[in-house]
């Protein structure tokens, strides 16, 4: 049996239009066009897990909404275990995002039902975070489920990865002894340091106090630069594959999933950061955020140009 990724996050329906270029402030754009795509990081990191050879479960709340129907149905379609997506009343978790003709994009998140999910809902779904081998978070829902999922998956002897995003502050000090690997954009690595990445030594100067307030590994992902992996010794730097991108949207979301479904599969650090940044840069080609994520076909024939 493939091994049991459980992503416990957000499930939103992106609004998704897009311009010329990204509004400025007070101005009003004529866009180009407009779709309703299901996303959200925590829905859009298992739909890449399964699509990339995964047994995956998913942990989340939809509204009793009409967009709340259509993302359990998104993640059924994709073989996802949805019995901990639980329906709560009021509207579902949205997105509003727009995308650029150079690919670059702008996104508003309003909560709704993914502020819902507490951490006496993981309480009530133990069992499925204890068939995991491994549990993926994000910060799309309260903080407080987060620490808890993190704490939990530990006494469980879990892997547990944590992408911080949208991160604004620096985590709670108590968070990083649970976390195996923490894996932040460039944004978000600044916000958890203190330290501007804009550059692969300032990345692996973040990557270094991220290992020293805890963390046990770090991957900062660094766009089309690649990764920077550290564990507090070694230190690599992992080249991305060059393709031309359509829209980044869930790029970062599928380079997570595809990790942890490479990681969860057996291979080795080095193998599942390449498996996740061909499925990445896959993702980059293509229109939409889970429409975009590539399968594990498409990964292993990828051939670099």
């Amino acid at each position: 049996m493939p091994a049991k990724v459980v992503v416990v996050g957000s499930l939103n329906m992106d609004l998704v239009t897009r311009a010329s270029r990204l509004p400025r402030a007070g101005e009003t754009l004529i866009g180009q066009t407009f779709s309703t795509v299901p996303g959200g990081k925590g829905a859009n990191q298992a739909v890449a897990s399964a699509r990339l050879g995964a047994d995956v479960a998913m942990v989340g709340c939809v509204g009793t909404d009409a967009y709340g129907t259509q993302l359990r149905d998104a993640l059924r379609v994709e073989g996802i275990d949805c019995q901990a997506v639980s329906s709560v009343e009021g509207s579902s978790g949205v997105a509003l995002i727009v995308v650029d003709d150079s690919s670059q994009n702008a996104i508003v998140i309003v909560a709704g039902s993914n502020g819902e999910l507490k951490p006496a809902s993981l309480q009530a779904f133990d069992a499925v975070l204890q068939a995991a081998d491994v549990i993926v978070c994000q910060l799309e829902v309260p903080m407080e489920t987060v620490g808890f999922t993190l704490k939990r998956g530990r006494e469980l002897g879990k892997t547990v990865i944590l992408n911080p995003a949208p991160a604004s502050a620096p985590l709670p000090a108590q968070w990083y002894a649970s976390i195996d690997y923490l894996i932040p954009n460039e944004s978000e690595a600044t916000a958890l340091s203190g330290i501007a990445v804009d550059s692969l030594d300032s990345a692996k100067l973040a990557a270094n106090h991220l290992i020293k307030a805890g963390a046990r590994k770090v991957i900062i992902t660094l766009g089309a630069q690649g990764a920077l992996f550290t564990d507090g010794q070694l230190v690599e730097h992992l080249l991305a594959p060059q393709v031309k991108a359509v829209d980044t949207t869930a790029a970062g979301d599928t380079f997570v999933g595809g990790f942890a479904a490479a990681l969860a599969g057996g291979k080795s650090e080095a193998e599942a950061i390449r498996f996740g940044q061909v499925a990445a840069a896959l993702s980059v080609t293509r229109a939409g955020a889970q429409p975009s994520i590539p399968t594990l076909h498409d990964v292993q024939g990828f051939v670099s140009p």
